[in-house]
């Protein structure tokens, strides 16, 4: 039964504006609670700190290196502007960035709420606009991460809007085809002008979220395959090209400046930060991050053997048993690691050994390496009870042992665990019942190539999807809207001037 709120109702949102305020209250008391019992800082941490009250101190984006502030650009430069911009209004505080983020990610729950309305056929709008609104609101995993001077809220919140303005293009364009097909065919002037209009601000808020999390142009990515596929008439082409170029250039416009400030800082053209975030003159293990790939699955592998490369030994202890494939490839390790030991450098030359294991491993077993490793990957990412945040161990296993040392810690990991299962069962049910949505499937897209770009990384990082649960609270919200042949009758009918087709 579809929600029929009482009272006005917002302009963008069909819901009341009670219902909106009382969800934003339970959404907020949740953050607050993270904020003031669990704050929460990583490696990186300092890292954006410094950066941010660099710029503010002495007007360089910088750290300083040996006692000499040297310009960087080791990071993007969104988070750290942000920062700097809360520092200067309500002062330098670790809690005033965390009250900030939590209004921020009140906002992207907004935003995920109306992609799902935007989706959802005309009978069911109010009820998958209020399904994805609380699924939003209530997620422990964002609302946990406002707690965390970390990238993750800003740049869900810049994804979600980049998201919802792509949902909007794509789902007006068909309504208009849909509606008129001769209006396609004519290239009405006042169309072009809204697409051009809406392409163009995707492409200018992917890149400004791109200046958060470099991934970001991944949602231009997605929305580029499902224009392809659904202009693939001859007639719509033009189409085609229409939005590929202008969301290259709102993306390439809102990352000039910084390219700008690299070619004259550092002497290169830069849109992206560097793959490793190392600096100029690092040198990066390839070699043996590839033979991290052939085995590892587990993000706690991360901390003895990822992170520990060029700052400490790495123990045989800490490299499980499936990185080795015989008696003779662990004897093979042990080496190596040893000779790594003697002084804690991975040298050119003993990387590439490293990369000829790799080389190796990944011939004599192939679909392991290229299949089922990224799987594991996958499934670890998405379903790993994401209680870092909260300084607790994730550990469930054995399930006695643990519940027996630790209760409460147990039952919130074993929570959040399946907490996991909950939202990407419900997500997995509303991608397949929209389907053929075009909106449906710029989110099924980018979560998707999102997922496959993480599980080539040298480590496993569980955080990185953080991001994407907003998309998710959408996609789930529409398990429960119905996608019958009548509702679609419904949503065909929607008039171009509701589609926001001809607005000017």
């Amino acid at each position: 039964m579809a929600i029929r709120p009482s009272g006005a109702r917002s302009s963008v949102l069909p819901i009341s504006y009670g219902h909106l305020a009382v969800a934003l209250l339970c959404g907020i008391v949740l953050r607050l609670f993270f904020v003031t019992r669990f704050p929460f800082h990583a490696g990186d941490t300092k890292f954006y700190e410094e950066l941010a009250r660099n710029w503010l101190d002495h007007g360089v984006y910088g750290l300083f290196i040996q006692g000499q502030l040297t310009v960087v650009d080791q990071r993007m430069p969104g988070y750290p502007a942000f920062l700097a911009t809360v520092y200067s209004i309500f002062g330098r505080t670790r809690s005033a960035v965390m009250f900030v983020q939590a209004a921020v990610d009140l906002a992207t729950c907004v935003i995920a709420a109306m992609i799902a309305g935007r989706i959802a056929p005309a009978r069911k709008k109010s009820l998958a606009t209020a399904i994805a609104l609380w699924l939003a609101v209530l997620c422990p995993f964002t609302a946990s991460y406002t707690a965390a001077i970390l990238t993750e809220t800003l740049a869900a919140f810049f994804t979600t809007l980049a998201l919802l303005v792509l949902v909007w293009g794509v789902t007006a364009s068909a309504t208009a085809s849909a509606n008129d097909p001769r209006q396609v065919r004519a290239q009405d002037p006042r169309g072009t002008l809204w697409l051009t209009r809406m392409f163009l601000l995707a492409g200018l808020v992917a890149g400004l979220g791109t200046l958060v999390r470099p991934e970001t142009p991944l949602v231009l990515a997605a929305a580029g395959i499902v224009i392809c596929v659904w202009w693939r008439r001859p007639a719509d082409w033009w189409k085609v090209a229409l939005a590929g170029l202008w969301m290259a250039v709102g993306l390439i416009a809102a990352l000039t400046p910084w390219a700008a400030r690299n070619a004259r800082t550092m002497g290169r053209i830069e849109f992206l930060a560097p793959h490793y975030a190392e600096s100029a003159g690092d040198y990066i293990p390839r070699g043996f991050y590839a033979w991290t790939r052939t085995w590892m699955v587990r993000y706690r592998d991360a901390y003895g053997v990822t992170w520990a490369v060029g700052k400490k030994p790495i123990a045989m202890d800490a490299i499980p048993s499936a990185a080795f494939d015989s008696d003779a490839e662990r004897v093979r390790v042990a080496n190596l690691l040893a000779t790594y030991n003697s002084d804690s450098r991975m040298t050119p030359a003993l990387d590439r050994r490293f990369e000829t294991l790799a080389h190796e491993r990944a011939v004599a077993h192939p679909l392991r390496t290229f299949f089922w490793i990224p799987v594991e990957r996958a499934l670890v990412i998405w379903f790993t009870p994401r209680v870092d945040v909260l300084r607790y161990s994730g550990e469930l296993w054995p399930l006695a042992e643990e519940r027996r040392a630790n209760p409460a810690e147990f039952d919130v990991t074993l929570f959040f665990g399946l907490l996991n299962f909950v939202y990407a069962g419900l997500a997995l049910a509303g991608a397949w019942r929209f389907r053929s949505n075009p909106g449906c499937a710029v989110l099924i897209l980018y979560l998707l190539i999102r997922t496959v770009l993480l599980t080539q990384l040298p480590t496993v990082e569980p955080r990185y999807v953080v991001v994407c649960f907003p998309a998710v609270a959408a996609l789930g919200a529409l398990a429960f809207a119905n996608s019958k042949r009548d509702d679609g009758q419904c949503e065909r009918g929607d008039s171009l001037a509701a589609s926001g087709v001809y607005d000017r």
